[in-house]
């Protein structure tokens, strides 16, 4: 890059430039050609030049990203040199920026986090959060820098930002990232235990597990070994051993304490033979996974529709023939299967109906056999759309509270099965203790149609007049 460029870019004259670009139109390019160059870019970044950065990036979008002979991004330049303004500007741009490693693989973030300035923190991780997932080279995260360098606040910012994030990836992120051991194998919790710092272990101690609090590192040491053998001053570090001794911390040398390593014994069993059921298991994990987002979304609708038809028809049975020789059976299925059916059409204290001729009960017989055969064949087909819908579900907290919901739909629909069975099989008068089960069972299930299939229509006057009240 020649002087006069250098000029302009350290002036911010964009007349200059332009001078320039009439004089050589493929100025720009050649200086784009050396793979680590101080292109006019990181002299405008470091020096403010806000209007300048921005013609630039017109001109040049590449520069952005491009790293000087120091190692260094434009957005790198403009946070050393306090150019907060720029450092806005360039996120504007392209907001992936804040993940550009540097040097030793720092990213902007990491030196935000180094320096301590909160505010531009919080920004940072809006416009890029998956930012704190980076590392330096030595894997060291945006925790262990904000011990390492004592910015206690930058590190309450991230441990808050972090448990509150509605992130997709925030569970993950919290799993790993406070329990992520550096090149020697140290935790944030070690390095507050070397650094002496009981702030931050108080924090943290909040959200680790009892294995992550005993984790080694690389010399087989824990954090209360660490704190225990290294005290830099014997009044505090008293204090922060009896915190972690109440965490549930123990040495590293104790027998109690698991080796983190991986154990003879899962070595074993993976050498054993698998059992049919762990073999369909992961048959099934890696269909599940081989399966695309619009495809699984395509099957989930369709055994939605295989659902509603299967609950439909166990709602609503086929009815006997016109010439069933069986008149309280047929006047059963002439009636709708609700919960005021249920209760009030089968009444106990009624007289038997008469039993039919030989001739009527064979016939009676084989329309019972052929609902059965339906009734079992509706039921196998809901079992497997629930299976189904188990395994096209992605892994997700969310997919367990639906498969509760669907366990708890089938129960209900179970009991339906069996009432509409019951009524087929049976047309006489029921025991109260059953009459009153399947009512309760009936009941619930038609309740939560109501509620979530007519929401705006749930008031106290329709409350009354579906439990026959009003």
């Amino acid at each position: 890059m020649d002087e006069r460029m250098i000029e302009a870019a350290q002036t911010g004259d964009i007349n200059l430039l332009y001078e320039l670009i009439l004089n050589d139109p493929y100025v720009l390019e050649r200086i784009d050609e050396v793979p680590f160059s101080h292109t006019p870019l990181h002299v405008a970044a470091s020096a403010g030049h806000i209007e300048f950065m921005v013609e630039m990036i017109k001109l040049q979008p590449t520069f952005a990203r491009k790293l000087n002979q120091g190692g260094f991004s434009p957005m790198h330049l403009a946070l050393q040199n306090d150019r907060t303004q720029a450092v806005l500007r360039l996120l504007r741009f392209d907001e992936g920026l804040v993940r550009v490693k540097g040097r030793e693989d720092l990213t902007p973030l990491h030196h935000v986090v180094q320096t301590g300035n909160v505010d531009l923190l919080v920004k940072l991780l809006k416009v890029c959060p998956e930012a704190i997932a980076d590392v330096t080279v030595r894997d060291e995260t945006v925790f262990h820098l904000a011990v390492k360098n004592d910015m206690f606040e930058a590190f309450q910012v991230l441990v808050g930002w972090l448990i509150r994030s509605r992130h997709e990836s925030a569970d993950r992120w919290e799993e790993e990232l406070l329990s992520w051991a550096d090149i020697d194998g140290n935790t944030v919790l070690h390095i507050a235990a070397i650094r002496n710092r009981p702030r931050v272990m108080e924090v943290l101690l909040g959200h680790l597990r009892r294995d992550q609090i005993n984790a080694k590192n690389l010399e087989g040491l824990t954090a209360l070994d660490i704190q225990s053998q290294y005290p830099w001053n014997e009044r505090q570090a008293d204090r922060i051993i009896d915190m972690l001794s109440k965490a549930g911390s123990l040495s590293g040398f104790s027998s109690w304490l698991p080796n983190t390593s991986i154990s003879s014994s899962h070595i074993e069993t993976l050498k054993e033979k698998m059992f049919w059921h762990e073999k369909l298991a992961a048959k099934l994990n890696r269909a599940g996974k081989g399966i695309s987002h619009e495809m699984r979304s395509t099957f989930l609708i369709v055994i939605v529709l295989i659902v509603t038809s299967t609950y439909e028809a166990c709602l609503n049975p086929p009815k006997m023939p016109d010439d069933s020789p069986c008149p309280s059976l047929k006047y059963l299925h002439d009636q709708p299967l609700n919960s005021h059916t249920i209760l009030y059409k089968t009444d106990i204290n009624a007289a038997p109906v008469p039993s039919p001729s030989a001739m009527d009960v064979s016939k009676g017989d084989f329309w019972r056999l052929v609902y059965s055969r339906f009734e079992r064949s509706n039921d196998a087909t809901f079992v497997l759309a629930f299976i189904l819908t188990a395994v096209l579900l992605p892994p997700h907290p969310f997919s367990a509270l639906i498969l509760a919901a669907l366990a708890s739909f089938l129960y209900s629909q179970a009991y339906l099965s069996t009432l509409s069975s019951q009524l087929v099989e049976n047309p006489y008068p029921f025991s109260n203790k059953n009459v009153q089960l399947l009512y309760e069972a009936s009941s619930l299930v038609c309740w939560f149609q109501f509620i979530l299939l007519d929401p705006p229509n749930v008031n106290a006057e329709s409350v009354m007049k579906f439990w026959g009240l009003y």
